[in-house]
């Protein structure tokens, strides 16, 4: 089920930074289990971590929730019943 022309091209731009933060991130993860004490990759992990948080918050506000079980919030009316979810595009 595609709803591709549905929304605005903001919301796939912000999606697909939002997928190449995840990304990076898993795979900053991993190195640094590995070199736990490179200190710019923590750094560089960290400064992700708060550039993710905030696009996550901004995507959000416009679009509705990214994630489920008590880790996104809902407007009103709920919004879980709005598609398409971020997973359907």
């Amino acid at each position: 089920m595609s709803h591709k022309g549905d929304l605005d091209p903001q919301f796939y731009e912000m999606l697909e930074k939002l997928q190449a933060l995840d990304f990076v991130l898993v795979e900053l993860n991993l190195f640094l289990d590995t070199h736990p004490d490179d200190l710019a990759s923590i750094q560089q992990y960290n400064q992700l971590v708060q550039e993710r948080t905030q696009l996550a918050n901004h995507f959000q506000q416009l679009y509705g929730p990214l994630m489920n079980f008590g880790h996104s919030y809902s407007k009103f009316p709920w919004e879980w019943s709005k598609v398409p979810w971020p997973w359907q595009v």
